[in-house]
Parts: C-alpha cells; sequence; structure tokens
C-alpha cells in the first residue's frame, strides 16, 4: 500500500512537549503535541488533513479491507530538522468503518 505523498510546504514543526508540575507535594506529568507553522506550512498541512478526510477509502484498491488510509510526516522530509515522525490518519476502517481497540470517545460528544 503506498500512503500520500505529504506535499507539505513552508515551516512546520511537530513534536511532543513534556511538563511536569508539583502541587501540594504530588507530581503531575503531562505530554502535548505542539504544531507549529509559518502561514503556509500550516495551511499545507491542512490540506492534507482535508484530502485524507475526503478521501474515499473505498475506492482504493491497494487499501485492504480493515485498513485506513494514512500519511507518514518525516523530519528533514516533510516537517522541520527539529520534528518528529508523524502518521496522521483515517479513525475509521476501510469497509467496516470500525474504529481500533484502542480508542476512547471523547466523554462529552457535541450535539448538532
Amino acid at each position: 500500500m503506498k500512503a500520500y505523498q505529504s506535499d507539505i510546504t513552508g515551516h512546520l514543526d511537530l513534536f511532543v512537549g513534556n511538563h511536569e508540575e508539583e502541587f501540594e507535594g504530588e507530581t503531575e506529568k503531562w505530554q502535548t503535541i505542539l504544531i507549529h507553522g509559518d502561514p503556509e506550512g500550516l495551511r499545507s498541512f491542512a490540506q492534507l488533513l482535508l484530502r485524507l478526510a475526503d478521501t474515499a477509502q473505498e475506492a482504493l484498491p491497494a487499501l485492504p479491507l480493515g485498513a485506513r488510509e494514512h500519511v507518514s510526516l518525516r523530519p528533514d522530509l516533510d516537517l522541520s530538522h527539529s520534528s518528529v515522525e508523524v502518521v496522521v490518519g483515517r479513525l475509521d476502517a476501510k469497509g467496516t468503518g470500525a474504529f481500533y481497540d484502542r480508542y476512547v470517545a471523547k466523554k462529552r460528544l457535541r450535539k448538532r
């Protein structure tokens, strides 16, 4: 299966921020994903996300049933040298629409 070529232009930096805070003798640790870019980099990332969202997975013969379309963004090629490798992909599986087992939905879903 061949994933999309990312076509990221501009400057884009994606990395994991590690945080630690002490409060009343307890240490809390957490991570955040930081996505920073110049206007061109952010727009090209947005276009990539829209392309993935609009992909008709059923029409991809090389994508096996139950698989999910994805794009790998690599440091020094698609992203800045200081970035970490990032995989952006569909949550819904081809043919079934099923989400993978580790996914836990947010507790409060907005009603439209």
